[in-house]
């Protein structure tokens, strides 16, 4: 029969054994420092002793159970020891030498925590956790924080934070003893609740005591330190100068927190950086006088813009007042260049002469500025929306601030027609399609597209029909990115206009074989050819009435009897206003002189009306060709008055009267055999009230289309949604509440019992 376990008294198991063989010489290691510490503190069999002595005292059956007194000792062990040993150590020092020996003190208290709770294991085990109390290693960290860490907490903060400061004074410090200190700070929120999350990490305010002890402080600190350097810098320094050092001590406020501060602090005090360096000197710095933004601007200093750009970005709505000084200067040098044309426009005034309906330096200014600022936006302020639209709002006001007759929407449509007419722009297709994209762009600012629309059908229609487009390939690339801005109802009639000159190919190639044809081949002498159009296409052009003259004629009858054959169902209407001929002259002067003369085919016609050599007045010419004498007198004021007069006047002058005489002119002499007369179109280039009333039907048709889905609405909110619709150009308010009124009248509306401004849709 075994003998009995011997029962181990409380007093006997804890001086004899635990205290004795452990807690004084792992107090006596401590105090020599732990430095002097070499591999473990106990051997394993002295370990296995005193942990036996543990387990027995918390296994025997009561009265001898000791593990409530046992766990009262491993509290009172470690507050004894800090209380005798580490405050002491601590009292009096400052600075640097109170974080190092704070820093020491905290490493024998880990080790001495760690060790007591080997020892009492299995106490930690059982006891503590049937009992529901603070873990042994926990209740360990809250002696120390009760005991030294609140003595001593505010002392230590202010040694960091003067420590913090003497680092951005630019000196070395000890980084490596601040991140041990800051590891106290975080180790003190969990050591203050004793509590752990389901997963055993830190609880939710595990961090408390570092959030208010040590980050708290910081921020203010931080707060002050950079408050004074604001003063200091915004006092001396030029904008990129503060930015440069704004920029670097963001940098480096970012590096110090995750060297030794905890990263959760990096965005607070990123974020006090940012209010004192920037915010609070946002406006100051934008408006600095000699180098604020709008100076940057002027002097292209991109670098120092991008820096700008990517600092205040920092900010919550921070590129707001930076964008709108943008705006502002990209405007400023639009309007420049407006006051520069308008400038040229009085001075050519000045001297009598009237104003160009072109202006290619204008526009290129206009296509370089907003090229420029394009990818300024692009390269260095990341193509932010609100640049964007600060771009598109500045060019808004300039594309729509007209100065003299010729608006801007006509400006930048005839530099189109002189990129995309033969002989205009030197250079080469690839350069002509990156200055048609320019255009389109700067085509989307203005108000008055549907204007831009009319100027450019009116000139493609003459380089079309005077054959004196570039490349059809251009013209087709032109409309198409028309088309992509504002939908093919805009460019439907253009388009028509490219394919009519297919079909008219065709008729050409056709008429050619007709004439070839034995019953043809005597019937007509010229060489004729004739583009077929459709009207619905093309603008609208004056058809004056022309008593051809006999040379003239057959051509006319020949195509007419090609047409009929082919096409009985389309009548056909000659344009002569718009045809052209060659003529050969022969003036009998002193000496007999021969000319191949290019002329438009009413130039033509009066032209042979001469062919006899006898004198006309102007109303049996006027009679001769059955032209009416607003037809007839730009006629021949381009024989007779302009660069070549092959028609003499009577009396000679630069105006043609009803009462003048005309006849050959014996004496005209080039030194080309071959001579092109120009003639002034006898059609304004734009047809102005054509715009009007397809603004009207466009105003009509937007109005019913809401209605229709609406059925009921009020007069603003109509309003509203007809401006909303409108792409090509925007009504004012009046316009459209006289199309609403011609809808009323013309009963598509009526007025609601609920109120005038309110209006029915009428099925």
């Amino acid at each position: 029969m075994s003998a009995n376990p011997v029962v181990i008294e409380f007093n006997d198991g804890w001086d004899a054994q635990i205290k004795t063989k452990a807690l004084d010489v792992l107090e006596k290691h401590l105090n020599e420092g732990i430095d002097k510490i070499k591999g473990r503190l106990f051997e394993h069999k002295t370990y296995s002793d005193i942990y036996t002595v543990c387990y027995n005292m918390c296994t025997q059956r009561t009265p001898y159970n000791h593990s409530e007194k046992l766990y009262e000792k491993h509290s009172e062990t470690i507050s004894m020891y800090l209380q005798k040993h580490v405050l002491p150590a601590l009292k009096g020092k400052q600075d640097v030498f109170l974080l190092k020996e704070l820093q020491t003190r905290w490493q024998h208290h880990t080790i001495m925590n760690k060790w007591m709770r080997e020892f009492f294991m299995y106490l930690d085990r059982y006891f503590v956790k049937h009992h529901n109390l603070k873990p042994l290693s926990t209740a360990g960290l809250t002696h120390f924080k009760t005991l030294v860490y609140d003595e001593c907490k505010t002392e230590v903060a202010d040694a960091m934070l003067i420590i913090v400061d003497t680092e951005r004074e630019g000196n070395t410090i000890d980084r490596t003893l601040m991140k041990q200190i800051v590891s106290v700070f975080e180790t003190m929120g969990l050591g203050g609740t004793g509590e752990a999350d389901a997963n055993g990490g830190h609880a939710k305010d595990a961090l408390g005591a570092y959030n208010s002890d040590l980050e708290e402080p910081l921020l203010v600190s931080t707060r002050n330190f950079y408050g004074r350097r604001r003063e200091e810098w915004i006092a001396v320094d030029s904008t990129p100068d503060y930015l440069v050092k704004a920029e670097k001590a963001l940098n480096q406020e970012k590096e110090r927190v995750g060297a030794y501060f905890n990263l959760s602090s990096e965005s607070k005090v990123l974020k006090v950086c940012e209010e004192e360096l920037l915010e609070n000197c946002q406006t100051t710095l934008l408006e600095k006088e000699g180098s604020g933004c709008k100076v940057l601007l002027s002097n292209d200093k991109t670098e120092d813009l991008e820096r700008m750009f990517k600092l205040f970005n920092r900010l919550d709505n921070g590129l707001v007042p930076m964008a709108a000084i943008v705006k502002e200067f990209i405007e400023s040098v639009g309007m420049s260049h407006i006051s520069t044309r308008e400038a040229k426009i009085k001075a050519a005034e000045a001297e009598g002469k009237k104003e160009k309906n072109d202006d290619p330096d204008f526009v290129k200014a206009l296509l370089a500025t907003h090229a420029k600022y394009v990818d300024l936006i692009k390269a260095h302020l990341s193509n932010h929306p609100l640049f964007q639209q600060a771009l598109k709002d500045a060019f808004a006001t300039i594309m729509n601030n007209d100065v003299g007759s010729t608006t801007n929407a006509e400006l930048i449509s005839t530099y189109c027609d002189r990129l995309l007419k033969a002989g205009g722009e030197k250079l080469s297709e690839a350069e002509i399609e990156h200055y048609l994209d320019s255009i389109v762009e700067l085509f989307t600012y203005l108000r008055d597209k549907d204007y831009f629309g009319e100027v450019f059908r009116n000139q493609l229609a003459k380089r079309l029909l005077n054959q004196k487009s570039a490349s059809d390939d251009l013209e087709k690339s032109m409309i198409s990115k028309l088309k992509a801005q504002v939908g093919s109802q805009f460019t439907s009639k253009m388009e028509g206009m490219m394919n009519d000159l297919t079909t008219a190919d065709e008729h050409d190639k056709l008429f050619k074989d007709f004439q070839k044809l034995p019953s043809e081949t005597d019937k007509c002498p010229l060489d004729t050819s004739v583009q077929v159009l459709t009207t619905g296409n093309w603008p609208s052009y004056k058809k004056p009435e022309l008593l051809l003259p006999k040379a003239m004629q057959p051509a006319v009858d020949q195509f007419e009897r090609y047409f009929k054959g082919t096409n009985e169902q389309r009548r056909i209407t000659w344009m002569f206003s718009l045809g052209t001929v060659k003529v050969k002259a022969t003036f009998f002067g002193k000496e007999k002189k021969s000319y191949d003369l290019e002329l438009a085919t009413l130039q033509g016609a009066a032209l042979l009306a001469f062919e006899d050599g006898e004198e006309l007045t102007f109303e049996e010419l006027s009679q001769k060709l059955d032209l009416k004498t607003e037809v007839l007198k730009p006629v021949m004021h381009s024989l007779c008055c302009g660069k070549f007069k092959v028609i003499a006047k009577n009396p000679a002058n630069n105006k043609v009267k009803e009462t003048d005489k005309f006849s050959p002119n014996a004496k005209f002499k080039n030194n080309n055999k071959r001579v092109k007369i120009p003639m002034a179109s006898l059609d304004s280039n734009v047809n102005t009230k054509k715009v009007e009333e397809d603004r009207s039907v466009n105003i009509d048709a937007s109005l019913v289309r809401i209605m229709k889905s609406r059925k009921t609405l009020g007069h603003q909110a109509l309003v509203a949604e007809v401006l909303e619709q409108m792409v090509l150009f925007k009504p004012d308010a009046r316009a459209i509440k006289k199309r609403i009124e011609s809808l009323l009248e013309r009963e598509y509306l009526e007025r609601s019992e609920n109120g005038n401004n309110v209006y029915n849709y009428l099925a």
